[in-house]
């Protein structure tokens, strides 16, 4: 359990292992890393440019689209950078502080995308099993309270941790093989025994995931059952945006569930989906969206046309 009052370290800096000493690998994470990066930046930031600013798309689903992008800012933004700048580096290294506020950020945010995911997944449901009474349930304050709960459950999922872990005494080693503070190894650091708050980060991290996939799971299924019923054009719209949320589901729940709920998990596999939950699934989440979404992908053309006839103006 957690020291009572200070913190007792001696450990001032984490040394992480990273993910290669072999400089043809480097230099094509580099590479991938830095390409995969740019491409999520720009087109997370395209999606909530284009949704902000294109009328046709001020639509429940499409706001929280946005706040999805949003958050996949946020995913890129917390590890990536570090990631990169690190992979030519003998001595990467990251302060106690910086580590623990990475720590931090990492599950706000995979807090806040969880329900974000949820009620995105409700918009649908909504949608498809009750058309008629949509913009009466999907209103604005139906919104902001999605959005507001997202928040408000991310923050309080990363605190329940944070306030555990943050004096927890490290008098050495401090090294970790991640290239980024993952909390489970980063507990192991601590110089006294932390088995209950190891199995209580799991418990908690892994109810959560497991949990929201559930329910992921049960409204998708019950959303599917109400499409086979229907024969349409409509429906086979609704199917493509539905698959379109299943996929990035997928993505977003698989690494993270074996994370938390994988007994020992190997620790190169554990290093190839921390890379591909950091660093691609950002990009592919706007990617599937847009390939699956018409409306997306005009009003996208649009805001490129307008932007390049300013950019022609000006």
């Amino acid at each position: 359990m957690p020291v009572e009052g200070t913190n007792h370290s001696v450990v001032s800096e984490f040394v992480f292992v990273g993910l290669t000493n072999s400089w043809d690998m480097q230099v094509l994470l580099f590479v991938f890393s830095s390409m995969f990066y740019v491409a999520s930046m720009t087109g997370n930031s395209l999606i909530i440019f284009t949704v902000a600013s294109d009328p046709h798309l001020h639509s429940p689903m499409f706001f929280l689209l946005a706040n999805l992008s949003f958050i996949d800012l946020g995913v890129s933004c917390v590890t990536c950078p570090k990631m990169i700048y690190d992979l030519f580096r003998k001595y990467k290294v990251i302060s106690f502080k910086g580590c623990v506020t990475q720590i931090f950020f990492i599950h706000v945010i995979g807090g806040v995308e969880m329900v974000l995911l949820i009620g995105m997944a409700y918009d649908r449901y909504v949608a498809i099993c009750k058309p008629l009474h949509y913009l009466t349930i999907m209103n604005a304050k139906m919104c902001i309270f999605l959005l507001v709960a997202a928040w408000v459950a991310g923050l309080m999922h990363s605190l329940v941790q944070f306030v555990f872990v943050v004096n927890l005494p490290f008098c050495g080693p401090n090294v970790l093989d991640s290239f980024y503070c993952d909390l489970p190894r980063f507990i192991r650091l601590a110089c006294i025994d932390t088995n209950q708050l190891e199995l209580m980060v799991s418990a908690n991290s892994g109810f959560i995931s497991v949990g929201s996939f559930f329910i992921l799971v049960i409204s998708y299924v019950v959303i599917l059952v109400t499409l086979q019923k229907h024969s349409s054009i409509g429906s086979s719209k609704a199917l493509s945006t539905l698959s379109a949320h299943i996929s990035v589901v997928v993505l977003f729940f698989g690494p993270l569930i074996f994370f938390y709920t994988w007994p020992s998990p190997s620790t190169h596999l554990d290093k190839f989906l921390a890379i591909f939950d950091a660093v691609v699934t950002p990009f592919l989440n706007p990617v599937i969206y847009t390939l699956r979404n018409q409306e997306m992908k005009t009003a996208m053309k649009r805001v490129c046309r307008q932007l390049v006839r300013h950019g022609r103006i000006s």
